[in-house]
């Protein structure tokens, strides 16, 4: 059983260290505490958490092929979700991705779909490039 520090916790799940500690006092995340009353927590309540909040777990996410190519990307608005529904017809697909509470659909190819593999379920990436971004408020 692996423990992680409540720091590390934290940032795997994208949360600040007063927010996660505040879980834990609120009971939310389950701690195992040290000789020294530290909290620690273990790699399946992070995986827990992060499935609770519409992430990919660690161990969902996908293991690089032995041989298999890295390609480095510059785009920066990269967004981790889980693929929700694929769509298929003719030369194009409709991808859902579930990004936390929020959905994102994608039109791409059929043969995007085919060439990635893509299956419901699986860990992707949604990589946003656009040159303008439009900024609103719910009133």
């Amino acid at each position: 059983m692996a423990l992680i520090t409540v720091r590390a916790a934290a940032e795997r799940l994208g949360v600040s260290y007063s927010a996660f500690k505040q879980w834990i006092y609120k009971g939310t995340v389950r701690t195992v505490r040290t000789g020294g009353g530290h909290h620690r927590i273990t790699e399946a309540e992070v995986d827990r958490l992060l499935s609770a909040h519409g992430l990919a777990p660690a161990s969902k996410a996908p293991k690089r092929k032995p041989g298999a190519v890295l390609v480095a990307l510059s785009g920066r608005n990269q967004l981790r979700g889980i693929v929700d529904e694929i769509r298929v017809d003719g030369l194009l697909a409709q991808v859902r991705i579930r990004i936390g509470d929020q959905r994102l659909t994608a039109i791409i190819t059929r043969d995007a779909v085919d060439e990635l593999k893509l299956k419901r379920g699986q860990f992707a990436l949604a990589i946003i490039k656009a040159t303008e971004v439009m900024v609103a408020k719910e009133t």
